[in-house]
Parts: structure tokens; sequence; C-alpha cells
């Protein structure tokens, strides 16, 4: 397996091989061939669902910086990024560890804020794009690329065809190699520690951000550059579930239950989710039953996780279970996978068009609030040729007592 150059290593936590984004880009570029395809553009502003960048590149979107990446499929990659005006580096050497398959980096000081700069990536894009103006261009990933930036593609290439081949692009990127599967083991092995060192500092008289920050720390420490990190405490036994960091400021009390999820990236990139709930002294008798209950219906869920199962048949039957056992319903997401995007395709749900696929990174996470509480548990899957065949997770599956 071919690595990185040295010099990478050393500023990058796990940087993926170069072995890995050459099978990428071969298989990229076979689909390309197969649809008639001369170049794809990609364009994401972030590394929390802004994965297609990464895939390509090894390197992340950002902080709503615009990250373009042109990839034709008969020469190497141009990428637009944040700089100087008028800012251009040659690339073609080959010789620069960060920039593997890049030819070129063109910058603009552009900004989301700023409506008069709403051009200016497509400007160097459509440069960029120039020699496929007659071609077919493939738009990857349209919801995450800003109205001004493909308006103004369509306008200056006005003899191009433009196809969305975002499509192709998933059901390449979502079949996980061995390489992205032992980063994703490790994504879950961080996840694991995150949440022990968590639940060892909780205590009451502190705020849920405090014991959120334990967890960013820990992984942050060790390679973790994004993610979200939701918590909640109320009295053991209720319905409060866990939220985002602008609610987190409430003081953990002695019997509060505290719901914890951790959906970061580890060192690599790669998102697993994990989430447990812990008790500041002893669960009651109705949690524990209720976690039982979460433990069959998460059950029910991996015996359906097979490859070329329908999404919507699972949704359908998850939903039909749990109205028979007198649970509510899921209305909006049972399950779905994960890579560099923490929702990943396919999604367990009534629209999802792509069925399940082996080798693939599934999280699975019922949640649902019942006899007056809320109860769930979260965890990730690799999916084999016949169904789930590994838990990525080793933390302990119940509900931590810490009284």
């Amino acid at each position: 397996m071919a690595a990185p150059a040295p010099a990478a290593a050393k500023r990058i936590s796990h940087p993926i091989s170069t072995s890995e984004l050459d099978r990428r880009w071969r298989e990229l570029r076979t689909g390309m061939a197969a649809q008639g395809i001369d170049v794809l553009v990609f364009q994401n502003n972030n590394d929390h669902m802004g994965g297609y960048v990464k895939y390509v590149t090894d390197l992340p979107a950002v902080s709503g910086y615009p990250f373009t990446v042109v990839f034709p499929a008969d020469d190497l990659m141009t990428l637009v990024r944040m700089g100087a005006f008028g800012g251009e580096l040659d690339m073609s050497h080959g010789n620069d560890p960060f920039h593997r398959g890049v030819k070129r980096i063109l910058m603009t000081p552009s900004f989301a804020s700023a409506p008069y700069t709403n051009d200016y990536d497509a400007e160097l894009a459509a440069k960029a794009l120039a020699p496929y103006a007659k071609g077919t261009i493939g738009l990857v990933g349209k919801f995450q690329m800003s109205a001004a930036f493909a308006d103004h593609l369509r306008k200056t290439l006005t003899n191009a065809r433009f196809v969305d081949a975002t499509d192709m692009v998933d059901r390449i990127k979502v079949v996980k190699s061995p390489e992205e599967i032992d980063r994703i083991r490790e994504t879950a092995r961080l996840q694991d520690g995150a949440m022990r060192a968590a639940f060892a500092a909780i205590k009451p008289g502190m705020r849920d951000r405090e014991v959120a920050a334990v967890a960013q720390y820990y992984s942050h420490c060790r390679g973790s550059e994004q993610g979200v990190y939701k918590c909640g405490s109320a009295p053991a036994g209720t319905t409060y579930g866990f939220k985002d960091w602008h609610f987190q400021n409430r003081v953990i009390q002695e019997g509060d239950q505290f719901l914890f999820l951790l959906e970061n990236n580890g060192p690599s990139g790669y998102f697993t989710e994990l989430g447990r709930t812990c008790v500041i002294g002893r669960a009651t008798n109705e949690m524990k039953d209720e976690f039982a209950f979460a433990l069959e219906a998460r059950q029910f869920v991996l015996d359906r996780l097979k490859p070329g199962t329908p999404c919507k048949q699972i949704w359908a039957d998850f939903n039909d279970m749990m109205r028979r056992n007198g649970r509510p319903q899921e209305n909006r997401l049972n399950c779905h996978g994960q890579g560099y995007d923490m929702v990943e395709r396919p999604l367990v749900r009534i629209d999802e068009p792509l069925p399940i696929q082996a080798s693939t990174n599934i999280v699975v996470h019922p949640t649902y609030s019942h006899r007056g509480m809320m109860t769930w548990i979260c965890d990730n899957y690799l999916i084999g040729e016949n169904g789930p065949v590994e838990r990525f997770h080793e933390s302990p599956e119940e509900i931590t007592e810490l009284g």
C-alpha cells in the first residue's frame, strides 16, 4: 500500500494512502466513461456533510469556505480555493505531498456573506472547464453547490451538456474498501474512548456542555477534526433527549439521566456515531425494560440490512413492528450510511432509491419516546454479503449507572 510522502504524514493525522486515492479515481473514471461524462465538478463548504471533495483529494472543505474540484476523465484535477486575487499554483510537477492528483490550484477571496463575490469561484471553475466547453459536465452534489455557482457555469458554458452525476458517484463512494473499513474502525475506537472519558468525568454540578467538552477534547487530541457532540441531562425516566451546544447549559443533578450522542469524525475523516445513556445514580426498572425493547428493535433492523433490500421496505417493516408493540413509529430517519459525511446514503426511509449495499458502514439508532421517557441505542455496523458482520463500536450495550 503506497503511503503519502513523509512531509504529509508529519502534518496530517492519518492521511489516506495514495493507492486508495488511485482506486477511487479509477472507479470514478470508469463510471464517467460508462455515462459519457467528460468532467465532474464537486463543490463543498464543510466536512460534516460535504465529503465529496474529501473523497477525491483527501482534503476537507471547512468553515463555510467553498472548495471546488474539477475532475476530468483525461487529466489531473484543478482545485478552486480561498486565496488572493489571481492566485495560481502549478502542481503539475507532482511533488506536492498534500495535493496528489492535482494539476493546478486557482484562488480567489470569495465569501458567502458577501454577495458581490457570488461568481468568483465559478469564474475560475469555468476557466478550468474550458477544454470541455462542448462536452458533458457532471455536477456532483447539487444540493451542496451554491445556486450562483451552478447558474454561472450554465450561463458561461452554453454549448456544454450538464448532467447530475451525484447518483453515479454515490454508488461508488458508499462502498468501502478494506483500507476505509480500517479507518472506520479507528473512528469507532476513538468514540468508545471519548464516551468512557465523558462518563468518567460526569458528576453533579457540571453543566451538560462541560461533559461534552471532555469528549471533544479527548477526540481532538486523537486526531478528530469535526463533528457533533449532542447531550442532555434531565431527571431519570423523562422524555428530554440530546441537544446541540446552544442548549447545553443545564446543571446536572444527583439522580439525573444523561444522554450523549457522539457523531464526530476520526483522524482520517470518517464518521461513526455512538449514543448511550448514563444515570447519576440508578436507572429505574421502567428505563431498563424499555431499553431491552430498544435492543430488540435494533435487532429487528439488523436482520433486514441485507444487500439488495429496498430501504423503503425496511422502513415499512420497522414501523409496522413498532405499531404492533404500541411504540411510536419512526417519521424521520431509521438508520443510514456514514463515511466522509455524517449522513451518507443509503438512508433507510420511504424515499431512498438506493438499496442496502455490501461493504457499507451503517449506523443503526432506534430512538423514541414512550411511557414518559426517551429510549435509544446507537452503534455502527459493517454490512457484509449477507447482512451485518461486525459492530464497529465496543462500548457496553447498556444504560451505565454511575451511582
